[in-house]
């Protein structure tokens, strides 16, 4: 069994966990990093549509319960920097005004306890940190900032351009994409020779085999590991729970199941950072007699209020080919908070990656699409997509929760918000007929 005390240790690799350690590892505190999966394996597979998104084969291989009974694959990543390395890489701000009190339709998004102020300059360091290129000044509902951006606004293509033109005719506010990549430009928005992204249509939900893409294993912990003796990473390191001393107010052991063997380990502080469900789950896993229903859920709040936005990907057809290579560069935010006939928040709307036929097969409501246009062979219907992703708010709710039932993981969710986000794609039709979509 092996042991072992450290100052700090730190569950889980994902963005929170990483820009932690990273931060954390200048100051010589011996720091213990454990991931329960390995390094994502770089190949060209990894810009494949069809393994990334017909097979799944970077999602973890489980099998959760939802209230109803049913199966489903939870669609999360164990790998060092967690669900980073497959996401979009839009890094927001929250809005100044998210932090207050929020009415919604359906309900009441409750107010922070800290206000945007006590953020602000964490967002600064984070945007520089992952390499957020974006402009100020463009988006209508962006917050106060005591900075620019660090990198420039990633250039839209041609057609991008265009919507983007289209849009501000019609009198909305477009703004270039908040992006975490490491791309630099020539004038014309094209990849220099020495930039590590080169601009490829694999990037929104596509691992990177060139590590152009700003995620927590890129931008910090394989810097740290380099960097920084005091920085160990454990792989392969599945935390199975936390015990805590008699009292029941502090972990005096963390225990790890690694190649089929316990191991233990202890610091001075412990930091759970595997994600809301994840680290919701091992605090339930880790019930105790001082602790019940889980550490640090005498309230029987743990697991539950889980939220996840209302997101739908919209992907329409235009009359012309589309080839635009690199999409993901526009986003729309004018009806963040409201419309001249909606009293409540919409969403936001912003540019997916460009389609693929392999994608579209793979993830496509095909019965109805296909009596649409049954004309059309996949690869063909991705030539001629452009491709939205919209986002609504939810709204938190005790009943979706995620929790055990004996061994088996059991998620339940009912959404909320609907009309908001049906309004919000009624505003994105619209906006696509001037485009001829």
């Amino acid at each position: 069994m092996s042991t072992g005390h450290y100052d700090i240790i730190v569950i889980g690799s994902g963005p929170g966990g990483a820009s932690l350690a990273h931060r954390l590892a200048p100051t010589g505190k011996r720091i213990l990093m454990l991931e329960r999966g390995g390094y994502l394996p770089r190949s060209r597979a990894n810009w494949d549509a069809k393994t990334v998104f017909v097979d799944g084969a970077y999602q973890a291989p489980e099998t959760w319960h939802g209230a109803d009974g049913s199966t489903f694959h939870p669609g999360l990543h164990y790998w060092v920097g967690g669900n980073s390395k497959v996401y979009g890489a839009a890094l927001f701000r929250l809005r100044e005004r998210d932090f207050g009190e929020v009415r919604h339709k359906d309900g009441v998004s409750p107010a922070w306890p800290l206000g945007y102020d006590v953020f602000e300059p964490y967002y600064t360091q984070a945007e520089a940190l992952y390499h957020v290129h974006g402009r100020r000044g463009e988006d209508p509902t962006e917050p106060w900032s005591s900075a620019p951006y660090a990198y420039p606004p990633v250039l839209h293509e041609p057609r991008i351009q265009e919507l983007s033109d289209i849009l501000t005719r019609e009198g909305l506010h477009p703004f270039h994409l908040p992006l975490g990549i490491k791309l630099d430009q020539n004038p014309d928005g094209s990849a220099t020779t020495y930039s590590p992204c080169i601009r490829c249509d694999a990037f929104d939900g596509f691992p990177c085999a060139v590590n152009a893409k700003a995620d927590a294993q890129v931008i910090c912990v394989d810097p740290a590991r380099t960097a920084h003796p005091n920085f160990t990473l454990l792989t392969g390191a599945y935390v199975d729970r936390l015990e805590t001393d008699p009292s029941g107010r502090s972990v005096s052991r963390v225990h790890v199941i690694r190649d089929n063997q316990a191991e233990q380990y202890s610091a001075d502080i412990v930091v759970v950072a595997c994600g809301a469900l994840s680290s919701a789950l091992l605090m339930l896993r880790s019930a105790s007699d001082a602790h019940p229903r889980g550490l640090a859920n005498r309230s029987d709040q743990v697991g539950r209020n889980y939220m996840r936005h209302t997101m739908s990907v919209v992907m329409a057809l235009l009359r012309e080919p589309n080839r635009t290579v690199f999409q993901k560069t526009l986003a729309l935010s004018d009806y963040y908070f409201g419309a001249p006939d909606w009293d409540y928040p919409l969403g936001l709307i912003q540019m997916c990656a460009a389609s693929h036929g392999e994608q579209i097969r793979g993830e496509a409501p095909l019965p109805h699409l296909m009596s649409l246009v049954p004309e059309l062979p996949f690869d063909k219907m991705a030539e001629h997509s452009i491709d939205f992703w919209l986002q609504t708010e939810d709204l938190p709710n005790p009943g979706n929760r995620i929790r055990y039932d004996g061994d088996r993981v059991v998620l339940d969710v009912k959404d909320s918000n609907l009309e908001a986000a049906g309004r919000l794609k009624d505003k994105l039709r619209a906006m696509l007929v001037p485009m001829r979509a």
